[in-house]
């Protein structure tokens, strides 16, 4: 099973709109096409939040529509950018579903909303973390996914690391506990990344749009162009994993100090 994690998209409802210098959705336009011509084609996208930067209902209404046509089906969960209210009522079709826990081709998946209304750090409340339990209970020993926005661990960038997963203390309690976790998905840090804590591996992945410096001490764009993480999923549990980069050129405002 070939599953492609997009992230990190930054729509705005005005199509015009940049961020730090960059079109988001003629970048994620050049990702998406990239993507439907990898052979075979992907069985499945999972988007791993901040799909809109600016949370108006028209960016996921954008998203839907390019999504739809190309008939992948498609998985989300929100990042700290976005609003849930609308990504509940829009991004739900025959190809874009809202569910948050569901089973393909031998693996099991899980898309947690790590999301605090009015912050830019994720959390994993009681309830969340119960529900994961009680998941990884019923699934057995099927190889199981995890997905959420914020990294539980600090990627080395001082000014990144104020906003990562801020209780990830709580979810290693949990997944110490099912040895089926094969594989953590996050978005959040514009960057790849991996790191491995008991046999489980932990897996970022680079923006559509902007790229973050890696090992900064304050906020700096990368060079780096905009990107996704392909995976591919085997029954027995064992995976394969690439980054791959858009052919899409852009210059960012590097005199940026934040966004």
């Amino acid at each position: 099973m070939r599953v492609v994690q997009i992230t990190d998209i930054h729509l705005f409802a005005d199509t015009s709109q940049r961020l730090l210098g960059l079109l988001t959705l003629d970048s994620f336009q050049a990702a998406l096409r990239q993507i439907m011509a990898l052979e075979p084609r992907p069985d499945l996208f999972l988007l791993t939040g901040d799909l809109s930067q600016d949370g108006k209902p028209e960016s996921y209404e954008m998203l839907r529509n390019l999504l739809t046509p190309l008939g992948i089906p498609t998985y989300w969960l929100p990042g700290n950018h976005d609003a849930l209210a609308s990504m509940e009522q829009i991004l739900s079709n025959e190809v874009i579903s809202p569910q948050k826990s569901f089973a393909v081709g031998g693996w099991h998946f899980l898309l947690l909303n790590s999301q605090v209304p009015g912050c830019v750090h994720g959390y994993l409340g009681v309830e969340t973390l119960t529900w994961l339990d009680e998941q990884l209970q019923l699934i057995g020993d099927r190889p199981t996914l995890v997905g959420f926005h914020h990294p539980p661990f600090k990627v080395g960038s001082d000014w990144l690391d104020g906003s990562t997963l801020k209780n990830p203390s709580a979810l290693f309690s949990v997944l110490d506990r099912h040895p089926q976790v094969k594989l953590v998905l996050f978005g959040h840090i514009h960057q790849e990344f991996s790191s491995q804590r008991r046999g489980v591996f932990y897996l970022g992945a680079p923006s559509t749009c902007i790229q973050f410096e890696p090992e900064s001490e304050e906020f700096a764009l990368g060079d780096e162009y905009p990107g996704f993480r392909l995976l591919y999923l085997y029954p027995d549990g064992n995976w394969l994993t690439t980054v791959e980069r858009v052919n899409y050129s852009h210059q960012p405002d590097l005199a940026a100090t934040g966004y």
